[in-house]
Order: structure tokens, then C-alpha cells, then sequence
């Protein structure tokens, strides 16, 4: 079992100012684990999963179960609600539990998309709770240095480009398992192809035939299944809703109804453009990305794919730190200028990324958008060994070895 230090140190963090913490993410990914984790944190606990036909019976029966509890002293005890979305009453349950208790427990809730969808919302939980969300492994965790910087300074987003860091085998090492199975727990673990191949065949069919239902009574499963097939062929690219509706011989708002129901049950996350300061930008469409990126067949869109996750999931983690408020974009123009993504943090810019599978002179987008934006660029190849400085003006292009900068996270 991988301890999940990042997320430990987030709960711990969460549940020192709210007595309700929230846990959702893609299914799989390890939520349950992460549960047991922090449910060793605790001298009293009680787990409590929907699923189990026992554990609903004391729900329904005794709502307030958990009292019960053989203490063995007077801390705080930690209740875990696993899946307790699918209680239909569940809202107004943790909203009594919390209202009567939150003094005398701390309460995480662990559940998919349902969570989430309803804090968006909004609900009468607001103001009780802190969420977070559990990513599948990345690099970035599996190799987190205990000194971590979170990057608010142009030089800070320049550590680990310089080789020697002393953690390179490692990184590489894990950086190529994460590339062949992908970062969900149980297959990563396994490190085998063919065992990946089984896992995600039966993955796809349960999320989207059980995860896609519990949002909504939809009727062309078939259909959606159809549209998730085709999109590791569209990762990385501007996506043309209409296109797609086209050939799938769907309306425009089917396709758009079914791609937020993907986003919703976690298997792809959406990329916006960025606008500001780029004349004749592209307005609306949306980059997408898997989850399950190892599926992905062309190698260079999966690396890109994989770079994508890292970056979202450092982001997700950092708001829900409190550090900040950052986000990711993509830049393109009309003229089909583009620069893979941009960070930025309170709607300003902090740096730009281009992704290259082995080119290792720079993007002349990249130079192009460095100028304007004024910020540091980075140019990230799946290549080992790899440290250039290139003179852009009064900037410089890095061209980095991916695994040896995103572990410096």
C-alpha cells in the first residue's frame, strides 16, 4: 500500500477548520484506501460504506449509529460515509449530522461525481464542509520532495529543470510505468500491460453503464460509449462539438449533454482557452483529456495527455491547499498559433508550457507567446537527460527532460 502523503497532509489541513471534509474523484482511484489511511490517524473511528446492506440498515434505522462506538478514550472519533450519495436522503442527513455534531466527531464523506455536482449547485450543506479531490497516481506525488515550493515566483516554476537533483533514476523509472498502465492504483501497481488492458476494458463499461446512469435516465449508453471510444484520437486538440455530432449522427446538445457527463463521472477533464492579450484567440472550444491516458495509442498525445493530469491534478491541489487560485489553459489563435498550456493563478499568467515528445529545439509559438506574456516557458520532451537554455529576448526557453521537472513537485 502507497501511502498518500499529499492527500493525508490535505485532509489533515481540511479537517482542522471544518468537521466535514468531502473526498471525490474518478472511481478506482483510490478513495477507499486513502479512507483506511487516514482512519489509522484516529484512536476511535467507525467505517460505514452504503454498499454493505448491514451498514445501510443502521443508516436508515438508527441514523445516529455511530454513538455507539466502543471509545478507547476520550478523543475525537473519526465516521467515514463511503458512497453515501446513493442514499437518496443523503444531503440532509450529513446536514443533521453536522448540525449536531460537529464538535463532537469529524466526518469524511468519499463518493464520485454526485458529490461535486451538487456543491456547484449549491446546496443546503454550504458553509459545512471542505472537498477535495483524489487524482489517480502522477508523478508528482509518487516523487514529492518534503520541501516542496508551491510556485508564486517566476524562478520558483524553474526547479528541476536543472539536472543533478538527485532523484532522476527514480523519477524515470516511475515516469515509464505511469506511461505504459497509466496512474490508477490497482494496474500501476500490477506494472503489467496485459493486465492493464483487462482492467480498463471493464473499467470504461462499469463507469459509464453504473456511473453515467446515477446522473441521469439516459438511454443511449451505447452511444456515449461510442463518443468515449473516439476521444483519445481527439486529446490535445481544439474539440468541435458540431464535428463530432456529425459523425456520430447526434445533435450538437446530445454530444455537449454526454461530454459533461464523462467530466462529470471523472473519466476526462476540459482544458479552456486562454484569451486575454491574444488577438484573434479562439473563444470557445475546449481542449479534453483522459483520466485512463495509457489507453491513449499515438505515444505523443498520450505524453501530452500525461502532462495534462499532472498539471490539473498540482492545481486542484493547491487551491484546495488554500495557496492560491490557480488555473490551466491553452492558447490558440486564428492563424493556428498555439502554445499547449498556460498557468495561471488569479487570471494572471505564470508560465507557459509546450510539450514535444523528442524535438528539442524550441517552439516558435513558444517564442512568439513568451514575448508577450513576458513570463517563464518551459518546453517539456519524453527524452531523458535533456537541459537547454534558450535566449528569447530578455527571457530564456528551458527545454527539460518532463519527468525530471514535474517530480520536482
Amino acid at each position: 500500500m502507497i501511502e498518500r502523503y499529499d492527500y493525508l497532509e490535505l485532509w489533515q489541513k481540511l479537517a482542522a477548520d471544518k468537521a466535514m471534509v468531502l473526498m471525490t474523484g474518478p472511481r478506482q482511484a483510490g478513495k477507499t484506501t486513502l479512507s483506511q489511511q487516514i482512519q489509522k490517524r484516529f484512536k476511535n473511528s467507525l467505517y460505514s460504506n452504503w454498499d454493505i446492506i448491514e451498514h445501510k440498515r443502521k443508516i436508515t434505522q438508527n441514523p445516529t449509529f455511530f454513538q455507539e462506538i466502543n471509545r478507547v478514550d476520550d478523543s475525537i472519533p473519526l465516521v467515514i460515509f463511503d458512497e453515501i450519495h446513493k442514499y437518496k436522503n443523503w444531503k440532509n442527513y450529513l446536514k443533521g449530522l453536522y448540525d449536531e455534531f460537529a464538535d463532537e466527531y469529524k466526518f469524511l464523506v468519499t463518493g464520485s461525481g454526485r458529490l461535486d455536482v451538487f456543491r456547484k449547485g449549491g446546496d443546503s450543506l454550504a458553509g459545512r464542509y471542505f472537498m477535495f479531490h483524489l487524482f489517480p497516481f502522477t508523478l508528482s506525488e509518487l516523487t514529492k520532495k518534503k520541501d516542496m515550493v508551491i510556485p508564486k515566483k517566476s524562478v520558483d516554476w524553474l526547479n528541476g529543470v536543472v539536472p543533478g537533483n538527485g532523484n532522476e533514476k527514480e523519477s524515470a523509472s516511475t515516469w515509464e510505468i505511469l506511461f505504459n498502465v497509466g496512474g490508477f492504483p490497482e494496474p500501476f501497481l500490477k506494472g503489467s500491460a496485459d493486465f492493464y488492458n483487462l482492467w480498463t476494458q471493464s473499467y470504461i463499461q462499469q463507469v459509464i453503464r453504473e456511473e453515467v446512469r446515477n446522473f441521469s435516465d439516459v438511454k443511449n449508453i451505447d452511444t456515449i460509449e461510442l463518443l468515449y471510444s473516439i476521444l483519445p484520437s481527439k486529446v490535445g486538440s481544439p474539440f468541435s462539438i458540431n464535428s463530432v455530432a456529425q459523425n456520430l449522427r447526434v445533435s450538437f446538445d446530445s454530444v455537449k449533454t454526454w461530454l459533461s457527463l464523462l467530466e462529470k463521472v471523472f473519466m476526462v477533464f476540459k482544458v479552456p482557452p486562454w484569451t486575454a492579450k491574444i488577438p484573434r484567440a479562439i473563444l470557445k472550444e475546449k481542449k479534453w483529456y483522459l483520466y485512463n491516458y495509457a489507453e491513449i495509442p499515438d505515444k505523443g498525445i498520450r505524453f501530452e495527455n500525461m502532462v495534462a493530469i499532472e498539471l490539473n491534478r498540482l492545481i486542484s491541489y493547491w487551491n484546495e491547499l488554500g495557496a492560491g487560485r490557480f488555473s490551466l489553459h491553452y492558447i490558440r489563435d486564428k492563424d493556428k498559433l498555439e502554445v499547449d498550456f498556460l498557468v495561471a493563478e488569479k487570471n494572471q499568467p505564470l508560465l507557459l508550457i509546450e510539450v514535444k515528445a523528442s524535438q528539442e529545439t524550441p517552439s516558435r509559438n513558444l517564442y512568439h507567446f513568451q514575448q508577450i506574456f513576458n513570463v517563464p516557458a518551459l518546453q517539456l520532451v519524453n527524452k531523458e537527460g535533456i537541459y537547454k537554455k534558450i535566449k528569447n529576448r530578455s527571457n530564456y526557453i528551458y527545454i527539460v527532460s518532463a519527468h525530471r521537472w514535474l517530480s520536482a513537485f
